[in-house]
């Protein structure tokens, strides 16, 4: 199934990096869009028929346009150069309404790291923090200047005193625990980017309050070599279905013929939401916790011991 609310022109396309284009987008005729809150995303559906998430990184009180940010991933499955090599102003595309599964919560400071692209998120948490009077540091890590969207508009800015850029081919990997330092009490810590960034500071958050960091990945978790076939219930439809080791849940639901709606596929958008009747999962999504129960996303989790049973 895929996501579109509306369709929108694009009506201005920068180049952001070497590998990175910034899309304007507005209602053909002129008129107000969903409003939304730092963190969102939207589901774009593409002339082609793809459907990808990407975060909204305008300005929010801008009523009438949408702003996002893409890099083209040479590892992909053809969205983001679709988006580089064809997708031009004047192009429509499908526009979901905004849906946040990487929202700013109330905080005493914020430490934000963004990695590469991930920076999109950041860009309006960095203008509600201000706006809020909230302390934030940001550190933005990149290859190199060339590679890094925004970097110009960050350290040239109102509030340049806030960031720090590292570039890993002049310095190599930072140390993250040194670069997030101390944190004050209540303090927040938002990381977007590659999954090897995440991990450590996953590690890192062993030792910090519960709910201290909160991550949000671009890409989609590896199958892991422990990985065993398991079976699901699909409890309305009445079919039971078994999922193979390397095969995700969401893509055995729809080959099996169910509709389920879906976007990210790395469990970051949250719109395939399933509820869950029995069973525990594995989850492996960037929204959910470990002791969550009720419900999962099947693009990425997996049952934990051999059955889940789904509310489908």
């Amino acid at each position: 199934m895929h996501i579109g609310a509306g369709k929108l022109d694009v009506v201005e396309r920068r180049q952001l990096a070497v590998d990175a284009v910034e899309l304007t987008l507005r209602r053909p005729d002129l008129g107000r869009l969903s409003d939304w809150t730092p963190g969102a995303h939207v589901a774009l559906t593409l002339p082609n028929g793809m459907v990808r998430p990407y975060s909204l990184c305008g300005d929010r009180w801008d009523p009438c346009t949408y702003t996002v940010a893409v890099r083209r991933d040479v590892d992909g499955t053809g969205g983001s150069a679709y988006l580089h090599d064809v997708l031009r102003v004047g192009d429509v595309v499908g526009v979901g309404t905004p849906r946040n599964s990487f929202p700013l919560v109330p905080a005493t400071s914020y430490v934000f790291v963004a990695g590469g692209i991930g920076i999109t998120p950041f860009l309006p948490m960095i203008q509600a923090a201000a706006g809020l009077d909230i302390p934030f540091r940001l550190l933005y890590i990149g290859r190199d200047i060339a590679s890094m969207p925004y970097v110009d508009d960050l350290l040239t800015g109102p509030r340049a005193e806030h960031v720090e850029v590292h570039t890993t081919s002049d310095h190599g990997r930072p140390d993250l625990a040194e670069a997030v330092g101390p944190l004050t009490d209540g303090a927040r810590v938002y990381a977007c980017g590659p999954a090897d960034m995440s991990d450590v500071l996953e590690d890192l958050a062993r030792s910090w309050p519960d709910y201290t960091l909160r991550t949000e990945a671009f890409a989609r978790p590896k199958a892991l070599e422990t990985d065993e076939p398991f079976t699901a219930e699909l409890r309305r439809t009445g079919a039971t279905i078994t999922v193979p080791r390397r095969t995700s849940l969401l893509e055995a639901i729809q080959t099996a013929g169910v509709d389920i709606l879906s976007s990210c596929r790395a469990g970051s958008c949250g719109a395939c939401e399933t509820p869950v009747l029995h069973g525990e999962v594995d989850h492996r999504d960037t929204i959910l916790a470990d002791g969550d129960v009720g419900v999962m996303f099947p693009c990425v989790s997996r049952a934990r011991e051999g059955l889940v049973v789904l509310d489908l």
